[in-house]
C-alpha cells in the first residue's frame, strides 16, 4: 500500500510501468505467502508444545502469549525464537514503510499549491491511520510485561488488532469521501448538541 502512494506521488508518469497488474500480483502473493508461512510455522510450534499448566485460557482468543503461558519452562524458547524471526519480518516491512512515507512527505512538501499538498496528505493518512493503530495495538499485546498482564488486557489488546482495526479499516479509508465527512460531522455534531 505504502509503494502505491509512493509511485502515485513521487514517479506519476512511472505509475503504469511500477505498478502494473504483475507487479501488484507478485506483491499480493509475496505478503500471501510471507503470512501463510508464519501463521503454519507458529501453528505447528504451538501444536507441539507440551501444555503443563492445563490448557484452558480462560478467553475466547487463542493468541500465541497465552499459549505460551500454559507451557513448561524451556519449551517455549522455539516460539520465541519465531516470535523474534516473524519481528524482524515486520520490522523490515516497516522500516520500508518509514522509508516509503519519508520520500512521500519530502515530496509533497515540495508541491507548490496548498490544495496539492493536502489531497496528496488525504491519500496517505487513511493507510498511515490503519497501519499505527494495528502495529501499536500488535505491538503492545506481544510485547508488554507479564506485570501488568491481565485477562481482560489480553482480550482488549486482541479484540482491537484483530477486530477492530480491519473493521475500521473500510470506515478510514472512506473519511475521504465527503459525503461520508459530512455525515459523520452531522451525527458528531448532533450527538454533542443533545448533552
Amino acid at each position: 500500500m505504502c509503494y502505491d502512494r509512493y509511485v502515485s506521488i513521487c514517479k506519476p508518469l512511472h505509475y503504469g510501468t511500477l505498478l502494473g497488474s504483475r507487479a501488484c500480483a507478485h506483491m499480493a502473493a509475496a505478503a500471501w505467502a510471507s503470512g501463510l508461512l508464519c501463521a503454519l510455522l507458529h501453528t505447528a510450534n504451538t501444536f507441539s508444545l507440551p501444555l503443563c499448566h492445563g490448557n484452558a485460557l480462560g478467553q475466547f482468543f487463542c493468541e500465541i502469549p497465552q499459549i505460551l503461558k500454559l507451557s513448561c519452562s524451556k519449551s517455549y524458547l522455539r516460539e520465541l525464537g519465531l516470535l523474534a524471526v516473524s519481528a524482524c519480518l515486520v520490522f523490515g516491512c516497516f522500516v520500508f514503510m518509514v522509508f516509503s512515507y519519508v520520500q512521500i512527505f519530502r515530496t509533497v512538501l515540495r508541491i507548490p499549491s496548498e490544495q496539492g499538498r493536502h489531497k496528496a496528505f488525504s491519500t496517505c493518512l487513511p493507510h498511515l491511520t490503519v497501519v499505527s493503530l494495528f502495529v501499536s495495538t500488535a505491538l503492545l499485546a506481544y510485547l508488554k510485561p507479564l506485570s501488568i498482564s491481565s485477562l481482560s488486557l489480553d482480550l482488549a489488546l486482541s479484540v482491537l488488532y484483530s477486530v477492530v482495526t480491519p473493521a475500521l479499516n473500510p470506515f478510514i479509508y472512506s473519511l475521504r469521501n465527503q459525503e461520508l465527512k459530512a455525515a459523520v460531522w452531522r451525527l458528531m455534531t448532533g450527538c454533542f448538541l443533545k448533552h
